[in-house]
């Protein structure tokens, strides 16, 4: 079963390499004896992924990414090895789908003149104001 990214995009899971490993914190005997976290390592130079989502993941300034090109994900927030398998292969998911995201691009805009006397205006009031707190003078 392949992870779907798009209609036309997902990733084999020959490409994805998930182990099973302790969870940490607390949790009695289960956390010491059950190894229910999932580790999911996913290198993107290897992948078959197209050039697009490849330049944008390895542009990302994300924790999860290492240097090397490959996400690591940790899933241990459910007590089942199942659940957290699915939490990790659904945040790769997330991941890759949040990259194929068009951004829009910002337009830098001018403060109206309105707006600018009205800034203007009340600064004058606010300094007037203080002005008549000082001491009197007879």
């Amino acid at each position: 079963m392949a992870v779907k990214i798009s209609l036309s995009v997902s990733i084999p899971d020959d490409e994805i390499e998930l182990s099973a490993i302790r969870a940490q914190g607390a949790g009695g005997q289960n956390v010491n004896k059950v190894s229910s976290a999932i580790h999911l390592r996913f290198n993107v130079r290897a992948s078959s992924l197209p050039e697009f989502y490849k330049e944008e993941l390895l542009s990302l300034r994300d924790r999860r990414i290492t240097k090397d090109g490959v996400i690591i994900i940790k899933a241990q927030q459910y007590r089942t090895q199942e659940k957290n398998r699915a939490d990790a292969l659904a945040r790769l998911q997330e991941l890759v789908k949040s990259v194929a995201v068009a951004r829009k691009a910002r337009r830098a805009t001018k403060p109206t003149k309105g707006s600018q006397k009205r800034r203007m205006d009340s600064k004058t009031k606010r300094g007037r104001t203080k002005s008549l707190r000082g001491r009197v003078s007879e």
